[in-house]
């Protein structure tokens, strides 16, 4: 499902700042050889990303759903001297493809890479963090923001991806598991004292939410 009229999309990407050459050849590469590239975050969505973590400024990241490393880089640009990227991924066979690309983007000694089950490594992971992206397995959402809220500092942020999904969250009767969870997340997210949020119609949908205690 399309939010926005194609030329609409091609208007704000025409007139947004521009993929970086590396950006630009990992979202071609990633379209060419792996499997749902649809996963990529993309030009407007990565500008996103990218502003956000240049206003924050954060120390450390956290970023839950590597895929192909497009995500991790944009989250790279606004980090603090000696800030890091942690970034959790189950599949191991895009390690070396996601590294070669952190490489080419002069940002691989600011990106931790953790191969592994979010949920297991999150809790082993020692660090408080300003900025937090789930972008990952969707039945596990409403466990995500569980296990990273305690880690998140006051004033952080969590964006959450695909929060949309497609429009399905807006069904009268959601019947399949992964839209259930998103929806759970989203009205979790809503019913916290701890957080202010807000969803905004990027793509799939952004979940944007500032811990405030």
């Amino acid at each position: 499902m399309e939010f926005i009229a194609q030329e609409i999309q091609d208007y704000c990407e025409n007139l947004s700042s521009p993929e970086s050459e590396v950006l630009k050849e990992l979202n071609r590469e990633t379209h060419l050889k792996i499997l749902t590239p649809r996963m990529l975050s993309g030009h407007l969505q990565g500008n996103i990303l990218s502003l956000i973590s240049k206003m924050i400024r954060p120390k450390n990241v956290l970023e839950i759903g590597t895929y192909t490393g497009y995500s991790a880089i944009c989250l790279a640009q606004g980090l603090q001297d000696g800030g890091k990227v942690y970034t959790i991924d189950v599949n191991e066979e895009l390690e070396d493809f996601c590294l070669s690309y952190f490489k080419k983007a002069n940002v691989s000694d600011k990106i931790v890479q953790i191969i592994g089950n979010a949920t297991e490594e999150i809790p082993n992971i020692n660090k408080e963090f300003d900025l937090v992206f789930i972008d990952a397995d969707k039945q596990n959402y409403p466990l995500y923001f569980d296990q990273v809220i305690e880690k998140l500092s006051i004033g952080g942020f969590i964006l959450a991806d695909n929060v949309l999904w497609s429009g399905k969250v807006t069904a009268e009767v959601i019947k399949d598991k992964q839209t259930k969870a998103i929806d759970n997340f989203n009205r979790q997210v809503l019913q916290s004292q701890r957080v202010e949020n807000v969803i905004l119609p990027v793509r799939d949908g952004i979940n944007l939410i500032r811990k405030i205690k």
